[in-house]
């Protein structure tokens, strides 16, 4: 056995495995679309298992708030761009594979070109727009999708759009969620999670992907693994064996405008802006930077405000939120002069500390 295959020789091993699922592992494109908690542990082990060519597709940078789950970075990579850096380190684990950045934001106008050279797509994003965008474009363009999600101590994994034996489709996410309003929902950086779930579910979406390349075990298709780290218990909730949805075109993706902490300082010092603080009472009491404040949920009785003269930026703890909030106000009163601070309290302290 040479040295470039013996590297696979425990996966080679393994009963109904052999030198057959490798070759079908090395000839396989994967695209893994968010470098961040899930993405990081399901790029690592599908490189280090042998996918021939992995697809990262990322645009955020590093920042400290991310090193405690998003286990490919170090200090030394927080202001840099993730795809970039995971694509590096996951070259040197790998020198066999091919490795492809996409540093980009996936929206509208690029998601179908960005998933059509893939056979298969791993979702590791953390935000509803990107969720349901992926999930859509994956539907049009005939593509398997690894589904995985995190929150606080809960997990959930699943394999959406999978050709079954009578050429019929199996579930995707809009058969789980139709729609969902993303800005009553907090994300990790908000609402907090365990590290360790990040790892688990990004171990079990790579496990899945490996399972459809290689044609061996049971998929997580047709139902949702639900994960409980405090209790350390796992369940299947059975959705159906095929679709109900008929996904025909995607919907089109609103740019958020947002002004950077240092655009934000400077409209502060020039009396040029407003801050809105859309959070909690509670984590309003714990810290904030000034400005008025009610909660995402009395957006609407607000409206006036908002939509009246001077500028209005919204903050919350990560940005998602206020982005959120943001984009709603848009989409009611579109000559409305609202952005969402890029990054939210978490960048703005960051930047004072360094």
């Amino acid at each position: 056995m040479n040295t470039d295959w013996l590297r696979y020789s425990c996966q080679v091993a393994l009963p109904g495995f052999g030198d057959v699922a490798q070759q079908r592992l090395l000839r396989a494109k994967v695209l893994i679309i968010g470098a961040g908690g899930l993405g990081c542990p399901a790029a690592l082990y599908l490189a280090a298992a042998g996918v021939g060519t992995l697809g990262i597709a990322d645009f955020d940078v590093v920042s400290v708030s991310n090193l405690h789950r998003q286990v490919l970075f170090n200090p030394g990579d927080v202001g840099k761009k993730k795809a970039v850096i995971i694509c590096e380190k996951l070259q040197q684990q790998n020198p066999q594979i091919n490795l492809i950045t996409h540093d980009l934001q996936v929206m509208s106008d690029n998601v179908l070109e960005l998933v059509q050279p893939y056979d298969i797509v791993v979702d590791c994003t953390d935000n509803f727009d990107a969720r349901y965008l992926v999930n859509d474009a994956c539907v049009i363009a005939g593509k398997p999708l690894v589904y995985g999600a995190i929150y606080q101590f809960e997990g959930h994994a699943a394999v959406w759009n999978i050709t079954n034996t009578d050429d019929t489709k199996s579930p995707n996410y809009r058969d789980l969620f139709p729609a969902v309003d993303a800005t009553q929902i907090p994300n990790c950086a908000d609402g907090g999670v365990i590290p360790t779930l990040a790892g688990i579910i990004g171990c079990i979406q790579a496990n899945e992907v490996i399972k459809y390349i290689t044609q061996t075990g049971e998929l997580l298709a047709g139902k949702v693994m639900i994960f409980d780290a405090l209790a350390m218990q796992s369940r299947l909730i059975k959705i159906s064996k095929t679709t109900n949805t008929n996904i025909q075109s995607l919907t089109q993706s609103i740019e958020i405008p947002i002004l950077t902490i240092a655009e934000v300082k400077q409209g502060l010092a020039d009396n040029a802006l407003e801050l809105v603080d859309i959070r909690t009472d509670r984590e309003r009491d714990e810290i904030n930077i000034g400005g008025t404040h009610f909660e995402a949920d009395e957006v609407d009785e607000n409206m006036d405000y908002l939509t009246g003269p001077g500028v209005k930026v919204l903050y919350c703890s990560s940005g998602k939120r206020s982005g959120e909030v943001v984009k709603y106000i848009k989409q009611k009163s579109p000559q409305a002069k609202v952005y969402s601070l890029a990054g939210g309290l978490k960048a703005w302290f960051e930047q004072v500390d360094s």
